[in-house]
């Protein structure tokens, strides 16, 4: 084969940045000439004072585009109750976090932090130590949630009581070389977890295979990670890692501005927008919709195509969640500037509510014995809609892994578990003046190793959190007649202000957020997913197509 002439072109060929910002400072910058060149000069401080602002911002206000997505499904004829009543929680939400007292998720995230600096910015510190400043110090003066857990052994774990450490990555930029441009993600448990990669062959690269093969995992994406979801994926890839890295940056909406056609000379990457049309469509026929029922499982799909090794085929999928947290930022010679993210969302807010959106609601008594409470559940099919109030007690992963001790050294199991409701969550830090703080669901797949046990116990018979679960819980709820009712995923500062109305420390301090909590609820939404009889209002859309058969 004959060799090629010579020519390059970046990877990953952005194009120009059309972000509109707003200034911060002018601080802590200044500019000198060199050897003919213009450099910019930044102190720590600055670039720690940028860092704690980003995370102040992308904690309490989202994208216009994000909350006009949101709006569209309020107005969107084909949307189903469902997804309006999801859509409009999350709209209410959005309006209460951006009062920057709560944060829009109890999940405030790992930091994550891209920079580019200019090979003409000069810095008097390493700067990963400022970032890191920036990132304590918005972490212990908000009301955000501390979860990096420090290895103390191979098998025990600290929390490090401030959220580091951070993901800082920096990288050299020669086309912005007076410039330093960074984004700043916070990345909650949820949407991380579902980032996945596939190590395929060539067999799947045509249309109708790889249609086939793209249904059967989305439909095991769930909705533990809170849709509607920012869909990516991404076909190929140098190294594996670079596929998964290329899936993150897309899904913060980064490679927006990619070619949409490939080149055989560079290999450079590109988006495919028809195929992006059809995976859309794809997933609006899957049925799982915005968390329960319906059309929107997406908001929207990002296809982005890499050149690969002959031998080697990684694709990754990877989504960005409710809370949609990102936002760039740049240090220049005018100054410190940030993305501007939308602070007063009300205007997205509908004038006027369907009345579907408050009709088929069953009240639900939680102040009632359990078996009564039971009963009442038993008469109402999966997908049903209720409303709670009364009183849940709040255990999750730690403080299910200890209770399961106990019953496994032959003591009793907990009376509470008996007597009252299970939320699977774990608070941020509560506000002065408030009952709680931030307070929304985690993902019920983790606890479902403990349920059967349980169960069998008397405990566990009902259980809320958020997104679908195995097939060994809606045997275990059959067995012994117990419910699994799911929470919306993402409103957790709405819950805080509007539902949840006292909390109380009730079993294990020590595991600080993951302690078991009492509270007391009032028209807390959720919704049946299994019930008593076994049935499980997810189990339909895990079936996947089958080859060579076409998505409604």
């Amino acid at each position: 084969m004959a060799e090629s002439e010579f020519t390059y072109e970046d990877l990953l060929p952005i194009g120009p940045d059309k972000t509109e910002y707003r200034k911060l400072s002018s601080e802590g910058i200044s500019t000198f000439t060199a050897d003919g060149k213009a450099f910019l000069k930044v102190t720590p401080e600055a670039i720690a004072n940028l860092t704690e602002v980003a995370i102040h911002d992308i904690s309490h206000y989202l994208r216009g585009a994000h909350l006009q997505q949101l709006q569209n499904i309020l107005t969107d004829p084909e949307s189903s109750p469902n997804d309006r009543f999801v859509a409009l929680d999350l709209l209410k939400n959005a309006n209460i976090s951006a009062g920057g007292v709560l944060p829009m998720c109890q999940d405030t995230g790992t930091a994550i932090v891209m920079g580019k600096k200019g090979q003409q910015v000069l810095t008097s510190e390493k700067d990963e130590i400022s970032i890191s400043k920036g990132v304590y110090n918005a972490y212990t003066k908000l009301n955000l949630r501390y979860s990096q857990l420090a290895p103390v052994t191979t098998w025990e774990e600290k929390n490090t009581g401030n959220n580091l450490p951070a993901q800082v990555e920096i990288y050299s930029d020669f086309d912005h070389a007076d410039e330093y441009n960074f984004l700043f993600i916070a990345k909650g448990g949820g949407s991380a977890n579902k980032s996945f990669l596939y190590q395929e062959t060539k067999a799947v690269l045509n249309p109708e295979r790889f249609i086939n093969w793209l249904d059967e995992k989305l439909r095991s994406l769930g909705t533990s990670a809170c849709p509607p979801y920012h869909l990516v994926i991404v076909i190929g890839g140098t190294s594996a890692e670079h596929t998964l890295k290329t899936a993150k940056l897309a899904s913060t909406k980064y490679l927006d501005s990619l070619p949409t056609s490939g080149d055989a000379k560079t290999g450079r990457g590109f988006r495919d927008l028809q195929l992006e049309e059809e995976v859309l469509k794809l997933s609006r026929n899957i049925g799982i919709g915005a968390q329960f029922g319906g059309k929107y499982f997406c908001h929207d799909v990002r296809v982005v195509r890499l050149p690969r090794h002959g031998a080697s085929l990684p694709i990754a999928i990877a989504v960005s969640c409710s809370a949609d947290r990102q936002a760039r930022a740049k240090i220049t010679k005018d100054g410190v500037f940030i993305e501007k993210l939308e602070t007063e969302p009300a205007h997205f807010l509908p004038a006027a509510l369907d009345q579907d959106l408050s009709d088929h609601e069953v009240k639900i008594d939680l102040s009632k014995p359990m078996k009564e409470i039971l009963a009442e559940l038993s008469k109402y099919p999966a997908k049903t809609r209720v409303s709670l109030t009364g009183t849940l007690v709040v255990a999750r992963d730690l403080a299910h892994s200890k209770i399961k001790e106990l019953i496994d050294a032959g003591k009793p199991m907990p009376q509470y578990l008996k007597d009252y409701a299970v939320y699977y969550a774990g608070p941020a830090k509560t506000p002065t003046g408030y009952a709680s703080g931030s307070f929304g669901p985690t993902t019920a797949g983790r606890m479902d190793s403990y349920v059967e046990q349980f169960q069998s116990l008397g405990g566990s018979l009902i259980m809320l959190a958020k997104g679908n679960r195995s097939s060994a819980v809606s045997a275990a709820c059959k067995k012994y007649g117990g419910f699994y009712l799911g929470s919306i995923g993402g409103p957790a500062a709405r819950l805080a202000q509007d539902c949840i109305k006292k909390v109380e420390l009730l079993d294990y301090e020590e595991l600080g957020m993951e302690a078991v909590w009492k509270i007391e609820v009032e028209n807390f939404p959720a919704f049946i997913i299994i019930d008593d009889k076994g049935n499980d209002f997810y189990a339909e859309s895990r079936k996947p197509l089958m080859i060579g058969q076409k998505p409604k």
